[in-house]
């Protein structure tokens, strides 16, 4: 199992969820559809085994969001995957797969006819972008996250939780030092 960024319709990163190792690729995520309540029966009606065969059409289910199989690199402040990129990457790999079908299809009928063919063909895919996921703030809002002097809420929480560890380490050796003269005490009053 692994962890995979779950992104908004934008792009932007939401947030990590387990998927299988051997998850690849992006995948949408659709909206659960809402359920729909039984019409309520007669008491005196019997409830029939039999489905209604007359059911409607299924509506196309909303896209709300998509699963990303490409690791997240280090260092972005708010990731963001770029979904025309990864499109027009797939657009590529589409049309390498043809080309190589039709290569292959070509090379093939050379055999059946006894024309005297080359090497088979080798299918060559389309090298991935590595720049797919991008920095989703623009560099103003980076520098206004970045202000020098100002602390941020996490930079004021680490400073007092360093404090606060101190002054525990400190009560504690107190502590440990009283209670090693009492036992110095409790020793020369028993002897």
């Amino acid at each position: 199992m692994k962890a995979v960024p779950k992104i908004g319709l934008d792009g932007l990163y939401i947030e990590d969820v387990i998927q299988d190792d051997s998850f690849t690729g992006v995948v949408h995520i659709y909206a659960q559809p809402e359920p729909e309540e039984a019409p309520a029966l007669p008491e005196d009606e019997e409830i029939k085994d039999e489905p209604d065969v007359s059911e409607e059409p299924e509506q196309p289910r909303e896209i709300i969001g998509y699963l990303v199989g490409i690791p997240l690199p280090a260092g972005l402040y708010h990731p963001r995957f770029d979904l025309l990129a990864w499109n027009a990457y797939q657009d590529a790999v589409l049309e390498a797969q043809s080309d190589y079908a039709d290569e292959l299809h070509d090379w093939r009928e050379q055999w059946a006819e006894g024309e005297e063919q080359g090497p088979e063909p080798v299918y060559t895919p389309p090298v991935q972008p590595d720049n797919l996921w991008i920095e989703g703030l623009t560099p103003e809002e980076i520098a206004e996250l970045t202000k020098p002097g100002e602390l941020s809420e996490i930079e004021m929480l680490k400073k007092e939780n360093m404090l606060l560890k101190a002054q525990n380490n400190a009560i504690t050796e107190r502590a440990d030092f009283i209670e090693d003269i009492i036992a110095e005490m409790a020793m020369q009053i028993y002897q």
